[in-house]
């Protein structure tokens, strides 16, 4: 299989949030994830969701894989396990967060895995970092740049690094 772009969106809200966001980088490419990554600027962000939570450090990452999307969603949960990911309430808090934004042109809809990832067109903490990396990117007939503009961005702060 041949290699083809793919992008991660990365969160935690628990511990050392930065620090954690720059391991996850690494442990996507030391685990034969993705390769030649290029991560976004760090973002300070409310949480999303019904849970009352500490605030989260958001970024994204670009690169490329030659694995099949479900193996890349198998290796993203060992390696947020790694990271000290414990399962909990579903939008909860939680040490790392790893999800699959979208890998080449695939379009998945299944019970595991959707792509591009089904949220991220409605996710300032997800766009706005994705603008830095890939603002001509189209996802659902509209470039990240122009969702980005759209999305309520309010509390998404850059920080500083």
């Amino acid at each position: 299989m041949s290699a083809v772009e793919i992008a991660f969106s990365l969160g935690s809200n628990l511990g050392d949030k930065a620090e954690t966001l720059r391991r996850a980088v690494a442990v996507l490419e030391a685990a034969g994830i993705a390769r030649d990554l290029v991560c976004s600027p760090f973002y300070a962000t409310p949480p999303w969701g019904p849970v009352a939570q500490d605030s989260f450090v958001n970024a994204c990452a670009v690169g490329v894989t030659a694995l099949d999307a479900f193996a890349v969603l198998r290796r993203i949960k060992a390696a947020e396990v790694a990271l000290g990911r414990v399962e909990g309430v579903r939008w909860g808090p939680r040490a790392i967060d790893i999800d699959i934004l979208y890998r080449g042109e695939d379009a998945i809809l299944s019970p595991d895995l959707t792509l591009p990832h089904r949220h991220m067109l409605e996710r300032a903490f997800v766009l706005v970092p994705l603008a830095h990396l890939r603002p001509g990117k189209v996802i659902r007939g509209v470039t990240v740049s122009d969702a980005a503009a759209r999305a309520d961005a309010s509390g998404v702060e850059r920080l500083p690094g």
